[in-house]
Parts: C-alpha cells; sequence; structure tokens
C-alpha cells in the first residue's frame, strides 16, 4: 500500500511516527511543505491550493492509495475539497482533540493550543459549537503565531520558544485548565516545555494515534494485508534544517527503512 502525507513542515512527523508504530506493509511518502510554511498563518485560498497541488503530485508520481492530511489547518481549509476531488482514494484529516479532553478534565477546564488559521476555520467552530451543547466545559483557546517557525528551525530548547508558550500558558495554569489539545502536529514536539510550565500531571491531548488506527480500518477494508516493512521517503519544498529532521526521525519513528530526498519536483 502506497500512504501520502503532508505538512506545512515537519510537525506531521508525529503523525508518521504513530502510523509506523501499527502499521506494516506500506510505502509512506510525506511532504513538509516547506517552502509555503507556515499554513497557519496563510489565507484559506492559498491553503486550498497547495493541498490540491501536494495531492495532485502523489497521486501521479507515487501512485497513493491514502492521502492523510497531517495538519489541522489543512485539514480545515481543504479537507472536504480534496474528498471530493478524489473520490476513490482514503482520505484522512487531522483536527483538535477537543472530544477526548472535554470527556477526561476533572476542573471542566480545557485549553486548546493551535495555529490562528485553525481556531477561526469552520471546522474547528462547529466541532467547537456541538461539543460545547454535550459538555459543561470552559475551553481557553491560545493562537501560537510564530510558534511553528521556532520548532521547524530547531529552537525548541530556546529561551523565546519557552518565554512564547509562558505568555499563552500562564492564563490557562490560573484557569485551572488541566487538559491541553494540541491543535498542531508540532506541537507534541514541545510537550515536555508545556508540561514543564504547567505541571507534570497536565494531559496533553494529541491525535497521531486516533489517525493511525482509523487508516488501519479504511485500509483493511479495502484489503490491506499489512504485511511487511515500512518504508518511509521524505520530501521537502524548500529549506530546511537536516538535523531536525535526523532529529525528528530519530525521535519519533520506530523502525523501518527511511529515505530523506531534497526536492519532490
Amino acid at each position: 500500500m502506497k500512504v501520502g502525507v503532508f505538512d506545512s513542515g515537519l510537525g506531521g512527523l508525529t503523525i508518521v511516527d504513530a502510523i509506523s508504530k501499527s502499521f506494516q506493509g506500506a510505502q509512506v511518502f510525506y511532504i513538509a511543505d516547506t517552502l509555503f510554511a507556515p499554513y497557519g498563518e496563510k489565507s484559506r485560498e492559498q491553503i486550498l491550493k497547495h493541498s490540491l497541488d501536494v495531492a495532485n503530485y502523489l497521486i501521479k508520481t507515487h501512485e497513493i492509495d491514502a492521502l492523510v492530511v497531517a495538519c489541522n489547518t489543512a485539514t480545515s481549509a481543504a479537507i472536504k475539497t480534496l474528498r471530493a476531488s478524489f473520490p476513490r482514494l482514503i482520505v484522512i484529516g487531522t483536527e483538535p482533540g477537543i472530544k477526548p479532553a472535554m470527556q477526561i478534565t476533572s476542573s471542566k477546564n480545557i485549553g486548546v493550543l493551535a495555529t490562528p488559521a485553525t481556531l477561526s476555520g469552520e471546522k474547528y467552530q462547529l466541532l467547537l459549537n456541538d461539543l460545547s451543547k454535550e459538555h459543561d466545559v470552559k475551553v481557553h483557546e491560545s493562537a501560537c503565531a510564530g510558534l511553528v517557525n521556532q520548532i521547524e528551525n530547531g529552537r525548541i530548547e530556546d529561551k523565546q520558544t519557552f518565554k512564547m508558550l509562558q505568555k499563552w500558558l500562564e492564563p490557562m495554569k490560573l484557569n485551572s485548565v488541566d487538559t491541553i489539545v494540541l491543535g498542531c502536529t508540532h506541537y507534541p514536539l514541545i510537550s515536555k516545555i508545556i508540561k514543564d510550565i504547567m505541571g507534570a500531571e497536565t494531559m496533553l491531548i494529541e491525535t497521531g494515534s486516533a489517525i493511525a488506527k482509523r487508516l488501519k480500518i479504511l485500509s483493511s477494508q479495502n484489503g490491506h494485508t499489512k504485511q511487511g516493512s515500512l518504508e518511509i521517503t521524505v520530501f521537502y519544498t524548500g529549506e530546511i534544517k537536516k538535523d531536525m529532521i535526523n532529529m525528528i526521525l530519530n525521535r519519533w519513528t520506530d523502525g523501518g527503512k527511511i529515505e530523506v530526498r531534497d526536492t519532490y519536483e
């Protein structure tokens, strides 16, 4: 089976990690669209165009059977169009794990860290409105402009990154937030810093395992037997820090063959 995965940068490799832990017998083609990063600060029209461009490339060049949109922002902007444009393709999106956060919070206060585009997107707003009718939980949001760039540039342990997170997280801490939704696939890479600020007992919700489970179910329905090894090829479209690629792959990818290429064009 051939699976395409894309994000505006390297954050979507957290999704690839989850897939690698439970999925075999497949080739994974991952595209970090760094030339256009970050998606979270672009218009919906721009994000939609790039999502369609990447999908068309993966279909024509690698003949993928499934597409994973490993980006909350791109999912919000493009998932409906992608599914309508490629009806024979398995298309799986990513959305913030608000529902599980609302189900497990004890304080009835949850936090959501996401990009500005995700928080303002129709998909997120509809999800939040629906769940708010079912759960008596207060949601504290922070639009983390600039955080993806910090992570992409390898400044995870940088003092500036800590200060940015502290600014967004301190109000949540004062409001007794005990569960935080990581609404961007980059954010699991800074989990330790978030817990350093909020406290080790704070629950962090990410969606990688749920996406991997969904891929297993849908691929099985299409006859995939999941036998054999997993091969991962990483492409990127613009400048990128290669040491960050190695760091994330070493941290997140468990087994399988890995190849990194300079460009997909």
